[in-house]
């Protein structure tokens, strides 16, 4: 059974970072890309940044390029978005995923975390 367990997310002030974890079990970790989405209150769901199997590659929506990072730590099972020069349009929940084909396309989502930028 795949899981994704997003870290706690928080309240930070404008200007300011986070860098929310989501560790995975259940699958072969480092050879799955993962993804990082948010969704704001009254908005759809945005793609934010995504790191391929191994790291080798990363991809960031236009508007978080420069200020957010995506990494991952293949022996921890882990994928981090560092977020730097906070606003407040980046207030949403954030959730990690990843999509595994086997037979069919499944896209697993974690449990989001919710970030808050606001002085």
């Amino acid at each position: 059974q795949v899981q994704l367990v997003e870290s706690e997310g928080g309240l930070v002030q404008p200007g300011g970072s986070l860098r929310p974890s989501c560790a995975a079990s259940g699958l072969t970790f480092r050879v799955y890309s993962m993804d990082w989405f948010r969704q704001a209150p009254g908005k759809e769901r945005e793609f934010v940044a995504a790191i391929s199997g191994s790291g080798g590659n990363t991809y960031y929506a236009d508007s978080m390029k420069g200020r957010f990072t995506t990494s991952r730590n293949d022996d921890q099972n882990t994928v981090f978005l560092q977020m730097n020069s906070m606003q407040a349009e980046d207030t949403a929940v954030y959730y990690c995923a990843t999509e595994i084909v086997v037979k069919k396309t499944t896209t697993y989502w974690g449990q989001g975390t919710q970030v808050t930028v606001s002085s």
